[in-house]
């Protein structure tokens, strides 16, 4: 990594926030991307927000500031493009902690896939067009942590200096292989990414309720078992994964412990020291507890089965032949709808990418046999 770089810029106050947003509504295009604490928190959530033009790269504290509002016009702004490496979950983190609406993005991530690129990595990019070496120590730092430590600033603030010249070179290449206009409605949906709320967020237990290698019964205990671990690792702000892990409930469900020796054996020392009568205590209200009920699957008919299969079968020889991976060719929205609606409505279901809709609609028509 380059020593002539200056130091990024550290934006942790009003003023400072006041000087970015300035600076960045000049720009035509910013270098965007974001550290959250997913590995080191209960409720995860934005860290650091990165930034880099052309001259200066920047390192947003969202832990500091009290209102972030000022940058929303930037991310909103269709007049200036936001280059993101991997930009779903990026857009998805900042629409959730802060309410940001998107206008005008650029994936390199999404461009390398579209390219038919084997490793779509940043870490790869950087290396293959710039000869960076990123540094791999810090990719499940606590970025949480405050102050966070110098090497840290160093290499969050390399995940975006590159951003803007990469973007350019992965522009022409998708030009060149005449790409480029389905990147850019690529681009354009990633704007409304995860953009709906889900109705109804469903219990702990209830992502374990479709395995069959457990019982009602243990699926019942299971449940007092990830409620009794949601309100431990909210109470030590810690991922549930990291106060016990999945395997281990698993197996005290199955094996239905009756005594804190039972429970000993199967936990940590340090485990069973804190939370062996709490985790036996659940597996008695558990194994009292009327049973759970599973929720029955939502099975499609025979009919939209056979085009689903008859679709992934013809995506699947389209993107061979343009070295690139199937979702490339019909991404998941579009392969369900068309499966379930027969090829009908199919000028709607494909609005958003009327490049595809130009170059595979009769293939499409044809496969689904009308």
């Amino acid at each position: 990594m380059s020593d002539r770089l200056l130091p990024p810029v550290w934006v942790a106050t009003s003023s400072a926030l006041e000087s970015l947003t300035n600076a960045l509504a000049s720009q035509t295009r910013v270098a965007v991307d974001t550290e959250s604490n997913s590995l080191h928190a209960y409720r995860e959530q934005v860290c650091l927000i990165q930034f880099s033009t052309p001259e200066n790269d920047y390192l947003v504290d969202p832990l500091a500031l009290a209102d972030l509002d000022p940058l929303a016009p930037i991310f909103a702004n269709p007049r200036i493009e936001k280059i993101f490496h991997a930009a779903e979950y990026d857009i998805l983190c900042l629409r959730r902690d802060f309410g940001f609406t998107f206008a005008n993005i650029f994936d390199t991530m999404q461009a390398e896939r579209i390219l038919g690129f084997e490793k779509v990595g940043l870490d790869a990019a950087l290396e293959k067009y710039f000869n960076v070496i990123v540094d791999k120590r810090f990719q499940k730092a606590d970025w949480g942590a405050r102050p966070l430590a110098r090497d840290l600033l160093e290499y969050a603030r390399f995940d975006t200096r590159y951003l803007i010249p990469l973007r350019d070179a992965l522009q022409r290449e998708l030009e060149e292989k005449g790409r480029g206009e389905l990147a850019r409605e690529d681009f354009h949906r990633l704007c409304w990414a995860n953009g709906e709320v889900a109705a109804e967020t469903p219990e702990p237990w209830e992502r374990y309720a479709n395995r069959r290698d457990l019982n009602l019964r243990e699926l019942t205990i299971l449940r007092e078992l990830t409620n009794l671990r949601e309100k431990i690792a909210a109470k030590l702000d810690r991922p549930p994964f990291k106060v016990i892990g999945e395997d281990k409930l698993f197996a005290i469900a199955r094996a239905v412990p009756k005594t804190k020796k039972e429970v000993a054996d199967m936990l940590s020392e340090r485990q069973a020291a804190r939370w062996g009568g709490e985790v036996l205590a659940a597996v008695g209200r558990g194994a009292a507890a009327p049973l759970v009920k599973r929720r029955p699957a939502q099975r499609p008919d025979d009919a939209v089965l056979r085009r689903l299969d008859a679709l992934k079968e013809w995506r699947k020889k389209v993107a061979m032949q343009m070295g690139v991976e199937s979702d490339i060719v019909l991404p998941r929205p579009f392969l369900n709808a068309l499966a379930e609606r027969g090829g009908h409505d199919m000028k709607s279901i494909l609005e958003t990418s009327p490049t595809r809709l130009a170059q595979y609609g009769e293939q499409i028509l044809k496969v689904l046999g009308g």
